[in-house]
């Protein structure tokens, strides 16, 4: 397939100068993009929206480093209240 694309001179310049800044040519910097961009499709789920709330819950939190984990608190959710809005925690 071939593709044409009118640009104006500023982004042109933008495109030419991202692309020897890579050491290729414009047609492969924009060919490199393209790629990137459908692989990325590709892999993405059909649709996010119709995944259970907890698989998007745990595809999100996948790198999370386990020290983060560690250092929150053991009572985050029954004081939720003292850890977002600083009031006293509840007995």
């Amino acid at each position: 397939m071939t593709l044409i694309l009118e640009l104006p001179s500023n982004k042109e310049a933008a495109l030419k100068a991202k692309a020897q800044a890579e050491g290729v040519s414009a047609e492969q910097y924009v060919q490199r993009m393209l790629d990137r961009e459908l692989d990325q499709q590709a892999s993405a789920p059909a649709d996010a929206d119709d995944r259970p709330i907890w698989e998007v819950i745990v595809d999100q939190m996948k790198d999370v480093p386990p020290e983060d984990f560690a250092a929150l608190p053991k009572d985050g959710a029954s004081q939720v209240d003292h850890y977002i809005y600083g009031l006293p925690k509840r007995d």
